[in-house]
């Protein structure tokens, strides 16, 4: 199924300005009351613009959730791809990957507006697609790098090991953000241990 896209390419910079204030305005509509209670109408309003002017660049709210979502991942794959640059050993993977997941965790404890974002594209059969293909993205960056550490090692089995790790560290972090903190930590370094333990494996 196709990703919802903006209607209107944002090329100019006012449009893009108005991207980014439709986009902001979500984000802060989202963090006070949650997705479900985002309506195009308030967003508009509280953008100062149309709501024509609104479906103009964003066709629906499916859009809006998409684009912030798409917002996120880019943040999360730029962090990524920083922290696998560098690393020259299994030994540094492990020690670079549990830093990883220690800091996208605390993203998420920290800011409850991407966790509602996230829910959103959970509870949208048209965006949770994305989801997979963002696996599929972070999951290449994590395969390129073993890849280049285990030079011998069956590649069809480095993707698929590292699309998994990457798809279940989402899984993970959803998980240990809907329970007491103390159980989330534990959960999550119980994810790192074992997510390592098959990366060092290859």
């Amino acid at each position: 199924m196709a990703e919802p896209q903006t209607r209107r390419a944002p090329t100019q910079k006012r449009s893009r300005e108005r991207v980014d204030a439709i986009l902001a305005n979500a984000t802060d509509m989202i963090a006070q009351a949650g997705s479900d209670a985002l309506r195009m109408s308030e967003l508009a309003q509280r953008t100062g613009i149309s709501i024509g002017s609104l479906y103009q660049y964003f066709p629906d709210k499916s859009a809006v959730v998409h684009a912030l979502a798409e917002r996120c991942n880019a943040e999360s794959r730029a962090c990524i791809a920083k922290g696998l640059a560098a690393v020259g050993s299994m030994e540094a993977l492990a020690d670079a990957f549990g830093s990883l997941i220690d800091t996208y965790y605390a993203i998420f404890l920290a800011e409850p507006v991407i966790r509602d974002i996230w829910s959103a594209v959970q509870a949208d059969g048209s965006l949770r697609a994305m989801e997979v293909e963002e696996s599929r993205r972070n999951g290449a960056l994590l395969a390129a790098r073993l890849r280049m550490l285990r030079p011998k090692a069956d590649a069809a089995r480095i993707e698929a090991t590292a699309l998994l790790v990457m798809h279940l560290g989402e899984a993970t972090m959803r998980l240990a953000v809907s329970v007491d903190r103390a159980e989330g930590d534990r959960l999550v370094e119980a994810y790192k241990r074992m997510a390592i333990r098959e990366l060092t494996a290859l």
